[in-house]
């Protein structure tokens, strides 16, 4: 059942972490108002206007009632903590919490090459390609390696027995890696779990990432 929605999302459609949290509120079943930001090529987030709400004249920012948020795992473990009270998507448990944290990070900094390739490749940013694209690559030759393990051991997601944020901070990167040249044949654990998370309730889909594989 959703919720009395306090929450508005600042969104562009094809940004991965504006998907990432949008593919939580829908797995928790939270409604939320989305405001469109002109991310490119208008690029209203260096607006004065976009900057009152985040001086850092980024994407993405969420607001709930009084409290305004940046950055995409900030806003992942907010919602979790405030609408999952059973703890599914952020354990509790110091342990599982703490790895899903190191996922998060990762998600943050060695995925944030995977966004750089992207941008690169769809909307024409100045980056360097191929330094992106390598580092892209070994951060999902990373991921990968961790989920062939974490299958061998019986488990089909990143941290615990069952889908996290980890989960959901990760998936967005690998899925729309086609769209900067990098097939997901090179990466089969991967492959396999992104067909699992592409089975849970209340999924959504984006462009560049369909419903089914």
């Amino acid at each position: 059942m959703t919720r009395p929605s306090t929450i508005t999302l600042y969104d562009f459609e094809i940004s991965a972490s504006c998907y990432k949290v949008r593919l939580l509120l829908s797995l928790l079943g939270l409604d939320y108002a989305r405001v469109a930001v002109n991310f490119y090529p208008g690029f209203e987030h260096r607006q004065p206007a976009f900057r009152e709400i985040n001086p850092l004249g980024q994407l993405l920012v969420l607001r709930d009632g009084d409290l305004t948020l940046r950055d995409a795992q900030a806003i992942l473990t907010y919602l979790a903590r405030k609408y999952d009270p059973a703890a599914r998507w952020l354990p509790s448990e110091p342990t599982l919490f703490g790895e899903v944290m190191m996922w998060l990070f990762f998600a943050a900094s060695e995925l944030s090459a995977a966004t750089a390739a992207r941008l690169h490749d769809i909307l024409a940013f100045p980056v360097d390609e191929a330094s992106a694209k390598t580092a892209a690559r070994r951060a999902f030759r990373i991921m990968d390696d961790a989920m062939t393990g974490r299958e061998h051991d019986g488990v089909s997601w990143f941290v615990g027995e069952a889908p996290t944020l980890a989960d959901v901070a990760l998936f967005p990167s690998i899925a729309l890696s086609r769209d900067f040249g990098v097939e997901h044949d090179e990466y089969p654990a991967l492959r396999r779990w992104m067909r699992r998370v592409r089975g849970l309730d209340r999924f959504i889909a984006m462009p560049g990432i369909p419903e089914h594989p």
